[in-house]
């Protein structure tokens, strides 16, 4: 039997709310975690002993700190990286203080992400374009970018889900969303129908990120005729 505080929250608007948060919460966070992770993962395997341009010291170092960010767990990572939200926002509470703090704890996980996509693109690939003169800027730009993109789209797809996850911890660091309504409203006050249908609403959300990926990622796939 459906509750009547789901009923109320329907009909008040805060579901419907809630969902656009949500979306909005991850996709913000997705699109600027690739700007840090994006550049970081190609120069974690520019540098790679295997890679174009191979230089130890700054793989090491670099591969040390997104190693470091990674092994912690997001939720505590989260709460240490408030006062860095506070400094960047001047506060450390609302959205925009939890995009700040899932921003930092996704950047290393896409960072790797990237990494391993471009390292999927063949050998062959790369040293032809040596061959032709390419400088490692046009080789990075216009030969492994291009050739890993569909890896690297199957690859968003992951991250998106993995940031629509943290979204939901993000509700004990006083976000919203549908995180927040299950605990307020479900966990809190014993509403198990509130819980579930959050868990429903994010799994759908988590099916149409996946099929919108696919399908940008067959398109974009040379190999698939």
């Amino acid at each position: 039997m459906i509750s009547e505080m789901l009923v109320k929250l329907w009909n008040n608007g805060l579901i419907q709310l809630g969902i656009w948060e949500t979306v909005y919460m991850t996709a913000l966070s997705t699109a600027f975690a690739y700007l840090l992770g994006l550049p970081l993962g190609v120069v974690l395997c520019v540098t790679d002993k295997d890679g174009i341009r191979p230089t130890p010291l700054v793989n090491r170092v670099l591969g040390f700190v997104v190693n470091f960010f990674r092994s912690i767990p997001c939720i505590i990572l989260m709460v240490a990286m408030i006062p860095v939200a506070r400094l960047i926002l001047g506060k450390s509470l609302g959205n925009g203080a939890v995009v700040v703090t899932l921003v930092i704890a996704a950047a290393p996980y896409v960072a790797r992400m990237v990494e391993a996509s471009i390292k999927e693109v063949g050998a062959g690939v790369i040293e032809a374009a040596q061959s032709m003169g390419c400088t490692n800027g046009q080789i990075v730009f216009r030969v492994l970018l291009p050739e890993a993109k569909p890896s690297l789209i199957h690859g968003s797809v992951i991250s998106t889900v993995t940031i629509l996850g943290y979204t939901a911890l993000a509700a004990t660091l006083g976000g919203t969303g549908l995180g927040q309504i299950a605990i307020i409203y479900g966990h809190q006050r014993s509403n198990d129908d509130i819980i579930w249908l959050c868990v429903f609403l994010i799994v759908i959300i988590v099916q149409l990120i996946q099929v919108l990926g696919t399908w940008i990622a067959r398109r974009t796939d040379k190999r698939i005729s």
